[in-house]
C-alpha cells in the first residue's frame, strides 16, 4: 500500500472494485482525489482491482485538456513528481458531491476535473 490513501479509502475503493468484478453496473462515488500540486493533473478514483490492489480506476485529468476514465496503478502514483519536485499527494479535503458519471460529463465539457 502506499501513503496516497487511508485504510479507510482503500476498504472503500476494493469494495467498489468486487462491486465491478461481480458485473454489477455501478455508479460510486468517487473515494479519493490525489493531485500533482505542480503539475495540473488529478485523479478522481473510484475503485481498486481486488486482484492486485493496486490497479485504480477512475477519470483520469493529465492537465492537457482531455480527461478521461482509466485504469492507474498507485505505485506509479506514488513515483511521480511534478517540474518543481512536488509528489502526487491526497487531498485530504475532498468530499465527493456526485457521482463517477456526473464527474465525468462535466470534466468532459470543461476540458478539466472541476468540482
Amino acid at each position: 500500500m502506499t501513503a496516497l490513501v487511508t485504510e479507510e479509502q482503500r476498504t472503500r475503493l476494493l469494495a467498489n472494485g468486487r462491486d465491478r468484478a461481480a458485473g454489477q453496473g455501478i455508479d460510486p462515488l468517487p473515494v479519493v482525489r490525489l493531485f500533482t500540486p505542480d503539475a495540473h493533473a488529478t485523479w478522481l478514483l473510484t475503485e481498486l482491482d481486488p486482484a492486485d490492489g493496486d490497479t485504480a480506476y477512475g477519470l483520469c485529468d493529465l492537465g492537457l485538456g482531455m480527461p478521461g476514465l482509466g485504469h492507474v496503478k498507485l505505485t506509479e502514483l506514488a513515483s511521480i513528481v511534478g517540474p518543481r519536485q512536488q509528489p502526487v499527494m491526497r487531498d485530504r479535503y475532498f468530499r465527493a458531491t456526485r457521482r463517477l458519471s456526473g464527474y465525468v460529463r462535466l470534466a468532459q465539457q470543461n476540458g478539466s476535473i472541476i468540482d
